[in-house]
C-alpha cells in the first residue's frame, strides 16, 4: 500500500457524511474443517466459535472500524445473543440506538470453514424476518439524513424497498449488495438503488453466462459485462472475482481493481468488509474505484482473521499491516 492510499483509508473518518445500514445481525455459529462435507456426509471438525456476525452488521462494523460514521437499523431478539451482537457492533463504533428488540431468537448463521479458507453458510433470519415497512416508516426521517445507505437481502424484501426508496428520495447514495442472491429484483428497487454489488457467481447467474470465477473473468468482453449491467438497470456496478480483485463499472468507465495476495485462513465475511469500505469510502466523497481499491485491502486483511467481524481491522491497523 503507497502513501496516497495510505492517506486515503486514514482519512474515511474525516467526514462528517453519514452511512445508515439497515438489515441483518446474526450471531455466527463457525466450526473448523479440514474439508467441507458433501451431501450426506459427515466430517470432524474443530471447537465451535460463536462470532458475531450478519451481512448488514459486518458491513456496518467495517465502516465504522475505519471511521466511518454509521448507524444501524434492524431487530435482535429476546435470547443472549442480542445483546453480545450489539455489544460487538458498539466496540467497532456502530450507533444501534434504533435497534428493534423483538421476542424470540436473534439470527443466527451455521459455518463450515475449510483449511483453506472457503466456507459454507446456512442462515436462519430469526428477529430480522420481522424489521417491517412500519419500522422503516417510523424510522424515515433519520434514514433520509444519512448520506449512504447499505442494504443487503438477509432482510424482508419489501422491507428493502421501502428503505431504498425513503433514502432515494432523499438525494442519498444506496448501494445494493444482491445476496442472498435473488435473480429478479422488484423494479422499484432497482429504479431507487444507485450501485450494485455482486460476486463473481451472483454476477454469472444475473447475466446468465456460464463462469466468471474461472481465470478471474480473464476470457470475459467487460464492454458486454457493462452493458448487459445497465440494461439490468445499474450503469454502476461491482462485481467482486474472489482472489483475482473485482471490476468497477462507473457509467462509461470501467476499472479493474487488482487483488491483494495474503495467506487467506478464513474468507467468511471478506466482501462484507469490501462492501464496509466501499459505503465507508462514498460517505467520504471518494468515487466508486477508488473505494474499491481500499476495499481491496481491507478484505485482504479480513482474509487472514477468522470469523467475520472479528477478523476487521482499523484503518490504521489495515495500513500497518500492508505498508510498504
Amino acid at each position: 500500500m503507497n502513501e496516497a492510499l495510505s492517506a486515503r483509508l486514514l482519512g474515511l473518518g474525516t467526514t462528517e457524511r453519514s452511512v445508515a445500514i439497515v438489515g441483518s445481525m446474526n450471531a455466527d455459529y463457525t466450526v473448523t474443517a479440514d474439508r467441507l462435507p458433501g451431501p450426506g456426509e459427515t466430517v470432524n471438525g474443530g471447537p465451535l466459535r460463536i462470532l458475531p456476525g450478519g451481512k448488514s452488521a459486518n458491513q456496518a462494523a467495517s465502516a465504522a472500524l475505519l471511521g466511518a460514521c454509521v448507524r444501524m437499523y434492524g431487530a435482535v431478539g429476546s435470547d443472549d445473543n442480542a445483546d453480545f451482537l450489539l455489544g460487538r457492533l458498539a466496540d467497532a463504533g456502530v450507533d444501534t440506538s434504533q435497534v428493534r428488540h423483538a421476542e424470540g431468537p436473534s439470527g443466527t448463521t451455521m459455518i463450515t470453514v475449510e483449511t483453506g479458507g472457503e466456507n459454507t453458510v446456512v442462515y436462519s433470519p430469526g428477529s430480522n424476518a420481522l424489521v417491517d415497512v412500519d419500522y422503516i416508516e417510523r424510522h424515515r426521517e433519520a434514514l433520509a439524513a444519512a448520506s449512504v445507505l447499505g442494504l443487503c437481502l438477509e432482510s424482508p424484501m419489501d422491507t428493502v424497498v421501502a428503505a431504498a426508496h425513503v433514502a432515494h428520495e432523499a438525494g442519498a447514495t444506496v448501494l445494493l449488495n444482491d445476496s442472498p442472491f435473488v435473480a429478479e429484483l422488484p423494479a422499484q428497487l432497482v429504479e431507487d438503488a444507485d450501485i450494485l454489488l455482486v460476486n463473481e457467481h451472483e454476477a454469472a447467474r444475473l447475466l446468465g453466462v456460464a463462469s466468471m470465477d474461472a481465470s478471474g473473468g480473464a476470457g470475459l468482453d467487460w464492454d458486454e459485462v457493462a452493458h448487459r449491467m445497465a440494461q439490468f438497470g445499474f450503469s454502476r456496478s461491482v462485481i467482486t472475482l474472489g482472489g483475482d480483485g473485482s471490476m468497477v463499472f462507473d457509467g462509461e468507465v470501467k476499472h479493474r481493481i487488482a487483488p491483494v495476495r495474503v495467506p487467506a485462513v478464513d474468507t467468511t465475511g471478506c466482501g462484507d468488509s469490501f462492501m464496509g469500505t466501499i459505503l465507508a469510502g462514498l460517505a467520504a466523497g471518494l468515487t466508486l474505484a477508488q473505494s474499491a481499491r481500499l476495499g481491496s485491502y481491507v478484505s485482504a486483511y479480513a482474509a487472514t482473521g477468522y470469523g467475520a467481524q472479528a477478523s476487521y481491522g482499523t484503518a490504521r491497523q489495515v495500513v500497518d499491516r500492508f505498508a510498504g
